[in-house]
């Protein structure tokens, strides 16, 4: 082999201080995130409110988000980004360590206001910081480390802090969380690489004619529709697994860390090659998610029920890293952050309506009605992305075939 051909193959070492970082950042705050679903009793008892007004917390949050992410990244794009996410961090941590120390439930509300807020912004920088990084290649691979704080998170933060409070209470594991979200701040000043340069610029927001903006408002569209399904599904999870699929109460938990590591595993797969081609992976794991709820809804039996909820976490764990890999494709670098505050912003009215179609779907269909709903959706969703891919593909072969020219009759 020539040293030519050596170097095609051989690609760049992606730079894992650099990705590690975000991705202990992304771990904490999701942590801080998703915190009052874990102390949801301890919360109620210590702030002396029902539990149903410690979960409006995790709504405030995600309005924060919602509202302020678009205009936040705009309003900071002349702002170094590096600083930046050390700010956000640091401003995540310090409304996490004054949710321990506040006596009112209003004044933790009004924390949680400003927690969403640097939440969103933190969300719309942290992606397209990861792009900035590495080659356009490795787009794919970066974006599945840095997601895998958020999915470390959910299997082993989340619920480490909720064997904490019990064990200390609520108060003391927010300041214990706030502490450790500072100290990682002061982490990522030190081992996070700046950028600078041309990948240091950033455009306010996309404007009119933008050739990206509509491949970009379409993934957060699909985004917005896709998130909206699972959380209809998702939020009413230990219904559906007893009820549904008829498995007792306490195989709940065992079955959500299953469905756990199966999203890890699908968040390997979303970085590894089917990141090249992420719509039509993208369209692979809707259908299986679609046929893995539908068997879900049938309620086969025990085992069959077990390997679905599986197929289910695997598939959807690829979804977000695929979805956010084909915006910062898509997107100029100079416009991915704005491109990432559309997709946060998406991803979060997702979140919300989907508890709310849930819990209408449930009140009128019951709880069966919701995995086949959810699975009709994603299949509309697939259909669509692969037309648009195949549109795509026409198009870029008519554009190869008209730039080579017109075929010349070969000499007699």
């Amino acid at each position: 082999m020539s040293v030519t051909e050596s170097v095609r193959v051989r690609a760049p070492r992606l730079p894992w201080p650099g990705l590690i970082m975000l991705a202990a950042g992304v771990f904490l705050s999701i942590t801080i995130e998703m915190l009052p679903t874990g102390l949801l009793p301890e919360m109620s008892v210590g702030l002396g409110v029902a539990e149903p007004f410690v979960g409006l917390l995790m709504s405030v949050f995600a309005f924060a988000v919602v509202v302020t992410s678009t205009p936040l990244t705009a309003l900071t794009s002349r702002m170094p980004r590096h600083g930046l996410l050390v700010a956000v961090l640091a401003v995540l941590g310090l409304t996490t360590l004054a949710s321990a120390l506040v006596p009112e439930y209003w004044m933790l509300v009004a924390i949680r206001v400003v927690g969403g807020i640097a939440h969103g912004l933190f969300w719309a920088l942290v992606a397209a910081y990861a792009a900035r990084l590495v080659p356009e290649q490795q787009i794919g691979r970066a974006i599945s480390v840095t997601l895998g704080g958020g999915t470390l998170a959910l299997v082993a933060g989340v619920p480490a802090a909720a064997v904490l409070g019990q064990l200390i209470g609520w108060r003391p594991v927010f300041a214990i969380v706030g502490a450790l979200t500072l100290v990682g701040g002061a982490l990522v000043w030190r081992f996070l690489p700046p950028v600078r340069g041309a990948q240091a610029e950033t455009a306010a927001r996309f404007r009119r004619g933008d050739v990206a903006l509509g491949p970009v408002l379409l993934v957060s569209a699909v985004t917005a529709v896709t998130m909206l399904g699972q959380y209809a599904v998702f939020t009413y999870v230990a219904p559906l697994i007893t009820e549904v699929v008829g498995l007792d109460v306490g195989a709940v938990g065992p079955l959500l860390v299953v469905y756990g590591v199966a999203g890890a595993a699908g968040l390997a797969l979303a970085g590894s090659r089917l990141a090249v081609h992420p719509v039509r992976a993208l369209v692979g794991a809707m259908a299986l998610i679609s046929v893995s709820l539908v068997v879900l809804g049938l309620a086969p039996g025990t085992w069959p029920s077990i390997v679905a909820f599986a197929v289910w976490g695997i598939a959807f764990g690829a979804i977000p890293p695929l979805l956010q890999t084909r915006l910062l494709q898509a997107a100029p670098p100079g416009h991915r952050d704005a491109a990432s505050a559309l997709y946060t912003t998406a991803f979060n009215v997702g979140i919300g309506g989907g508890a709310l179609l849930g819990a209408v779907l449930f009140d009128r269909l019951g709880v069966t009605a919701l995995p086949f709903a959810y699975a009709a959706l994603l299949a509309l969703v697939a259909v669509g992305l692969a037309r648009e891919a195949f549109g795509a593909s026409r198009q870029r072969g008519s554009t190869t075939a008209a730039a080579a020219g017109p075929v010349r009759p070969p000499a007699v």
